[in-house]
């Protein structure tokens, strides 16, 4: 079985595409889906917890309804290696993302910010992070689609 071993089986791939397309459903539904008995389903999606595949359960939220309608991607030069940062960009509310990056910049955030005005202000506060030496956002004016790692 994929849940004992480390390998995601085929089933544990059925079972994480459903809980992607609805979180809510009951294991009774789960099961039913791919297979198995909703006993047989909460175990596994309950060892798919346990190994770290499953990271977390979230409620997918419209950023501007929530007033976070800008978004930006920003380029990040450093002066030094930036990945001991991690707790410096996490402390920025706004950073919703932080990537080590290979290329002419350290480091990738995906930003959100009611205003143009408030994403300047992160961008600000980015410099004062210890080796910040410049910046480079991309400010998004539509998104196509976004998706989840699928499982398949």
């Amino acid at each position: 079985m994929g849940t004992g071993n480390g390998i995601v089986d085929d089933v544990d791939r059925a079972l994480i595409a459903e809980l992607q397309r609805d979180a809510t459903q009951a294991y009774a539904t789960l099961g039913k889906a791919v297979g198995l008995s909703a006993g047989a389903a909460h175990d596994r999606v309950r060892k798919l917890r346990e190994r770290g595949v499953i990271r977390r359960t979230t409620v997918d939220v419209d950023p501007t309804a929530l007033g976070r309608g800008v978004l930006a991607f920003v380029m990040v030069d450093s002066s030094a290696w930036m990945g001991d940062a991690t707790e410096s960009f996490a402390a920025v509310p706004e950073i919703q993302e932080a990537h080590i990056i290979a290329g002419t910049a350290s480091v990738l955030v995906k930003v959100r910010t009611a205003t143009t005005d408030q994403l300047q202000d992160v961008l600000r506060r980015l410099y004062t992070i210890e080796g910040v030496s410049g910046t480079q956002a991309t400010v998004v004016l539509e998104t196509f689609f976004e998706r989840p790692v699928r499982a398949d």
